[in-house]
């Protein structure tokens, strides 16, 4: 019986294909849309880091608004006050007339308006610290803008002050307020002044006794060491005199900031003051009627506190900016913000 070959055959399941590769068609596909997936997310990233630089520099510019007012206003406010509301003020330093934190006479607030230089205060330039041009500046004398420490005695001839504490933070050579509900004195402590101690002296002298005289009474009398002499009430309270300029100055990173100068120094306040504009309202001492329209500080040509009309209120523009070019045009955001501050111690 012969034997039949057959031939062999291979076995495949149902439904199995050859596999093969990509063809480049299918490649560039690929590609393309992982192209679009990738440049998504990019775009979706980039967005909300501009978002949040944007968000972040507005903050730091609302905060420095904030700032600058609190701060700015909180003086102007307090423009000519001290602790017991008294509207007469002596002032017996030597260099009254001469040193601007000390001028009390020539006006407890001076404006500078943009084309005013503030000769002797801060000069006008593009160095650090420097006012800047085409910018006002506002000049305030206060002594009623800290705590003061209350008068247990006063004793006139001796020129000593008993305090009710001895831990009243003065030192030598600080000017001070000395009021009760008669009148104030500006005087400067001299270096009798202890830490240790709850009395407070001033004398007659130059350099660290700089008073023209121990008579801190009403009107001021400079032409004996006695002077126009009364003892303080009881009651009465001795505080630190301030004297600050407000301007917007340069800053060391090549802006603009808010600047506080005073006897002590500079001081940068706030970043981002591009511009600082003040108009004023007055208002007529002899008919109490205030002005119909607000005016820059060149209008003005009387600030002392006798003049026939007297600043009330202080209209306060700043212009702000974001420290870095967030815009949508790849420039800082510009902000105008405006705050209005009455003064508390006006002539009636």
């Amino acid at each position: 019986m012969s034997s039949t070959t057959f031939p062999a055959r291979t076995l495949t399941r149902p439904g199995s294909r050859r596999q093969a590769g990509f063809v480049i068609v299918e490649l560039m596909v690929a590609l393309v849309l992982g192209l679009l997936l990738i440049g998504g997310v990019i775009n979706i990233f980039m967005t909300n880091q501009q978002t949040f630089r944007t968000n972040e520099n507005m903050g730091r510019m609302q905060e420095n608004a904030r700032i600058s007012f609190e701060l700015m206003a909180r003086e102007v406010r307090q423009a000519g006050g001290n602790l017991c509301g008294a509207s007469l003020m002596a002032n017996v330093l030597n260099n009254a007339t001469t040193a601007w934190t000390s001028n009390w006479d020539a006006g407890v607030l001076q404006g500078f308006d943009n084309t005013q230089a503030a000769t002797g205060i801060v000069a006008t330039g593009t160095d650090v610290g420097q006012r800047v041009a085409n910018t006002d500046a506002v000049r305030v004398l206060s002594g009623g803008m800290f705590d003061g420490v209350t008068i247990t005695a006063h004793n006139a001839a001796t020129a000593q002050i008993t305090l009710n504490t001895v831990n009243h933070g003065f030192a030598p050579n600080n000017i001070v307020v000395v009021c009760d509900g008669e009148s104030a004195a500006l005087a400067k402590l001299t270096t009798a002044v202890s830490g240790t101690s709850a009395v407070v002296a001033y004398a007659v002298g130059v350099g660290a006794d700089n008073n023209c005289s121990l008579g801190l009474n009403f009107p001021t009398d400079c032409s004996s060491a006695i002077g126009n002499s009364r003892a303080f009430q009881a009651g009465g309270f001795v505080t630190l005199m301030t004297a600050s300029t407000w301007y917007v100055g340069n800053n060391a990173k090549g802006g603009r900031s808010l600047f506080r100068t005073n006897a002590a120094g500079t001081e940068e306040i706030a970043e981002g003051v591009r511009d600082m504009q003040l108009d004023y309202l007055q208002r007529n001492t002899a008919t109490g009627n205030l002005d119909s329209n607000w005016v820059n500080a060149s209008a003005i040509t009387d600030w002392t506190q006798g003049a026939t009309s007297q600043v009330v209120a202080v209209r306060l523009r700043l212009t702000l900016e974001t420290q870095t070019a967030v815009g949508t045009n790849q420039q800082p955001i510009q902000r105008q913000l405006i705050h209005v501050v009455n003064l508390r111690n006006r002539p009636a």
